[in-house]
């Protein structure tokens, strides 16, 4: 197998170290000799005892990586580097295409990554600022303006009990929608974990298809091309049927009444995340795919879509991808959007764990 060129690094201001297969730091770039304040060559002649001692983190998530034979993020971990400083830093290992077997490491310390999540955070707060202001004046402000006109009409001496009726009937109807906006807000404040069991996946998505043909989706061809092979998925039932119902529906809106839906099923087993709080990656191999053939998002809104109050619905309130989003990482799960096909389609893939031997009740 042929050496990475040693020229390959230079010129890069993001510190990284090539390993080779046998385990050898084989190249280290100016950014990376300046951060660890140790020299290429001694890096290469004594490892990573020249950058860390005995400190074994950095090790550690490289066999790790080996252990896993896949590339993964380390985030926020404390090096301490025998020559300079501790310091924190955001540890990125990647195979490197075209040579079988070596690793890049990528250091990108935690001055600059937390200067870029903080303009992050601080763009979505100002889009969610924005957002809850539209949403509050459209969702509640227009009903409570109805619900003070019918009162007024009330306190009139000259209304009869016909008409006194219809109106009670709207106070009744607004307040109750108020109610059901506040609702779906409160379930982003629900932190209790979900109580799952293994399902049938294929068994839920026809229950799905079921209430889309009877309501939403009445008159829309619904395409289905499932994998007959796949195991039980670890779900909760209600809040997966949730899940795709509000997916399906998204989709019927957005093709009107000469569209087409489309739910497909696969096994996909090379996906695997790794978790926040450490430990084996995840596997998610069960893929659930909801499409249909409409005109997809704005460029603007395809990065936000599952941030809420962003939404490109008149009047709507940008709540539903957000909570389909929640539900999908309460299940250790992962929601994607594209647009792919020719003819282009807007595709939203779910993917999700197996169901455990034992079953998946795991949580209370």
């Amino acid at each position: 197998m042929a050496a990475i060129p040693a020229d390959l690094l230079v010129g890069l201001a993001v510190p990284v170290i090539i390993i080779s297969p046998g385990g050898v730091i084989a190249l280290t770039n100016t950014a990376a000799e300046s951060l660890l304040n140790t020299s290429g060559p001694a890096l290469a002649e004594r490892g990573w005892e020249a950058a860390f001692g005995r400190d074994q983190t950095v090790p550690a998530l490289v066999s790790r990586a080996r252990r896993d034979d896949s590339g993964f993020a380390a985030y926020d971990v404390l090096l301490n580097p025998v020559n300079s400083r501790p310091l924190r830093a955001d540890v990125l290992i990647s195979p490197v295409t075209g040579f079988d077997d070596w690793l890049s490491i990528a250091f990108q310390t935690r001055s600059v990554a937390l200067m870029v999540d903080r303009q992050v955070q601080q763009k979505g707060a100002a889009r969610s600022a924005e957002g809850v202001a539209q949403m509050l004046a459209h969702e509640i402000k227009n009903p409570l303006s109805g619900i003070k006109g019918a009162a007024q009409l009330l306190a009139d001496a000259g209304t009869d009990a016909a008409d006194r009726r219809e109106l009670t009937d709207l106070i009744v109807t607004e307040v109750d929608r108020i109610a059901k906006l506040v609702d779906r807000m409160e379930s982003f404040t629900d932190t209790r974990p979900l109580k799952l069991r293994p399902l049938n996946i294929h068994e839920l998505l026809g229950h799905v298809r079921r209430v889309a043909e009877q309501g939403f989706a009445q008159g829309l061809p619904i395409q289905e091309r499932y994998d007959p092979s796949l195991p039980m998925v670890s779900a909760n039932r209600d809040a997966l049927v949730q899940v795709f119902i509000n997916l399906l529906k998204n989709g019927a809106e957005a093709v009107g009444k000469n569209g087409q839906l489309g739910i497909t099923t696969a096994y996909r087993p090379g996906l695997r995340v790794m978790p926040a709080e450490g430990g084996p990656a995840v596997q998610l191999p069960l893929e659930v795919r909801i499409i249909d053939n409409g005109p997809g998002l704005l460029p603007s809104l395809a990065d936000h879509v599952f941030e809420p109050f962003v939404t490109s619905k008149a009047g709507g309130s940008g709540l539903g991808l957000a909570l389909v989003a929640k539900i999908v990482a309460d299940h250790g799960g992962v929601i994607e959007y594209e647009r792919s096909g020719d003819p282009e389609q807007t595709v939203f893939r779910v993917m999700l764990p197996v169901a455990t031997e034992t079953g998946s009740e795991g949580n209370p």
